[in-house]
């Protein structure tokens, strides 16, 4: 008999739908966490799934759970699921797919009559980004216990405004309580964000974990002054000093290579004006490797060079940990099923390790997770340009159905 399969016209359309919510002149969408834009994307995920059939649910931290259930409907739901948000140029599918991909899998087995032994419950989790709150997962992490919900309510963005006041506003401070409940498994889809699919011709891939990061906040602290009076033996400038500062980061992550990485994805000046040296600069510092160790120690060279710079030019400097996450290892059992699951299908499928952080990541503390991924054009994110298929699509969540037919199975 043949597998059953999701239906991809309604996926794609599905997701299509869910684009023009933010999309932005150049193709991709702009959904920061809790705007406007990310409140009219929960309101159609919602309406969607209550469409579906499922219980629609929210907790504390907003994450929004889509149940349907189960014949054995006590026992411990699998989940599924991603999350809405993106960045300030984001693209369609960072996050959706995953969303998009969970409830797709819902409405195939309704319209088969499939009923499944545990529970299934569609996620969709709040601030995955970090673009507008940090650090990232704040969802997640509050779910897990890794992160209190006070720290999360009070996370503030650039304004100063709260998350907590924020979800209060759009309305999805929800009554349920953000903590750690059982749950048998976790799964989620999403593109790779990466080229390697895409270079191998693998549909899908098989996620066996996701690489260690750590994160920085770094200030500068000089003196502003006019820039046309001061000589320049007499400037403190901290503008000068974080360009030599960022030259180093990526000096030392080239040199950590393989498979380490250091990127300066935010920088700020005050005052800013072209006539002014500032009076400082802050600047973020993103470090990544799959290895601990080898993380832990370009951590302390980054840290290390930074604070050699600001000591050479007799300027200040403040280095703060925004987040630190070790590498986690998915469940064997979790992978083994997905690529038992794109066997049947046919689709050619290899292990692979995610550069990016998930919610996955944080799911991993309180059950067996793991991820499918499918090939981006490119390997682009995080970009307007982002792409993928709706053949692409089709396969990756076609895989989610097997695998998820196969874990609330299990007893």
């Amino acid at each position: 008999m043949e597998p059953l399969r999701i239906d991809p016209e309604r996926l794609w359309h599905s997701l299509m739908e869910m684009a023009r919510i933010g999309a932005t002149p150049a193709g991709g969408c702009n959904r920061l966490t809790l705007t406007d834009a990310d409140k009219a994307a929960r309101d159609l995920f919602v309406a969607w799934a209550r469409e579906a059939g499922c219980a629609v649910s929210v907790d504390a931290a907003g994450n929004i759970f889509a149940r349907r259930a189960g014949s054995a409907d006590d026992s411990e739901p699998v989940l599924t699921g991603s999350h809405l948000d993106t960045q300030p140029t984001g693209g369609k599918f960072d996050g959706a797919y995953g969303v998009l991909a969970g409830l797709e899998v819902v409405r195939t087995l309704n319209d088969h009559g499939v009923a499944t032994p545990r529970p299934l419950e569609v996620a969709m989790w709040t601030n995955e980004e970090g673009s507008r709150f940090q650090p990232s997962c704040l969802g997640s992490r509050a779910f897990v216990g890794d992160t209190p919900l006070a720290d999360v309510l009070a996370a503030a963005d650039t304004r100063g405004i709260m998350l907590g006041d924020e979800l209060e506003r759009i309305g999805y401070d929800g009554d349920q309580p953000c903590r750690p409940r059982p749950v048998h498994a976790y799964l989620e889809a999403h593109i790779e964000q990466g080229p390697i699919l895409e270079r191998e011709g693998k549909p899908i891939g098989a996620v066996t974990g996701v690489q260690g990061k750590q994160a920085l906040s770094v200030r500068v602290d000089g003196m502003n002054a006019h820039a046309g009076t001061t000589p320049m033996e007499v400037r403190r400038d901290p503008l000068v000093a974080a360009a030599r500062m960022v030259t180093e980061i990526d000096r030392l992550a080239r040199a950590a290579r393989p498979d380490a990485l250091g990127t300066v994805g935010m920088f700020a000046v005050e005052p800013g004006s072209i006539n002014v040296i500032n009076q400082n600069v802050a600047f973020s510092v993103d470090l990544r490797c799959p290895d601990d160790a080898t993380l832990l120690a370009l951590a302390e060279s980054v840290r290390a060079a930074i604070t050699a710079v600001a000591s050479e030019q007799g300027l200040a400097v403040h280095v703060e940990d925004i987040s630190v996450n070790g590498a986690v290892a998915f469940d064997e059992r979790i992978v083994s099923t997905v690529e038992r699951a794109a066997e049947s299908l046919g689709y050619a499928c290899r292990r692979i390790i995610s550069g990016a952080g998930h919610d996955a990541r944080s799911l991993a503390a309180i059950c067996p997770a793991g991820m499918i991924f499918i090939p981006c054009d490119g390997g682009l994110s995080h970009n307007e340009a982002e792409n993928i298929s709706p053949e692409q699509a089709a396969a990756g969540a076609d895989v989610l159905l097997q695998s998820l037919l196969s874990l609330t199975a299990q007893t």
